[in-house]
């Protein structure tokens, strides 16, 4: 990506091949998941460079989002692409409503109970199938599911997530 192009935002990966025809398995940040095939601008980040990607052709495997795309003939070719990131300029993405922030916005950010304790830093998201969880680390590991119950506020200004949490670290 060159220094004059805008920030990319991240919103998921390549995860494994599918099938022998350049298919891959996706993992989407996006919410639907499918909303990920929708950008027109979408990048691939592989071998540390940023580049335009089309999507030729998409579908669905065991409740993940597949694609097959251009330039990618073979499953050795898909193969290639397991763990590339896939993003897009910030501009293109949607307006936030109240409460609502990226996944990656948080990362980084300091992560307080409701007491003030410091429990660490927003280190990444874990997709789940009862809901994401964002996992904290500092003096130990927290896995805080990312929803309203626990997320009470968060303060762009300050980087920093305050959290209904109480329990002790994981490990």
């Amino acid at each position: 990506m060159a220094e004059s192009e805008p920030p990319l935002v991240v919103l998921g990966a390549v995860t494994a091949p599918f099938g022998i025809k350049g298919w891959v398995k996706l993992r989407s940040d996006t919410d639907p998941a499918d909303r990920l095939l929708e950008y027109p601008d979408l990048r691939m980040l592989h071998r540390g460079t940023w580049s335009l990607c089309r999507i030729e052709a998409s579908g669905h495997s065991g409740g993940r989002v597949t694609a097959k795309f251009a330039g990618v003939e073979d499953r050795d070719g898909a193969a290639a692409l397991v763990g590339a990131q896939l993003g897009v300029p910030r501009a293109a993405l949607p307006a936030q409503g109240p409460r609502e922030h990226y996944r990656a916005d948080l990362i980084g950010y300091r992560v307080v109970d409701g007491t003030g304790r410091e429990l660490g830093s927003v280190d990444h998201f874990v997709d789940t199938p009862a809901h994401p969880l964002m996992v904290v680390r500092g003096r130990g590991e927290w896995l805080i599911p990312a929803v309203p119950r626990h997320l009470r506020r968060v303060d762009p200004e300050a980087r920093q997530v305050v959290v209904d949490w109480d329990d002790e670290p994981r490990g």
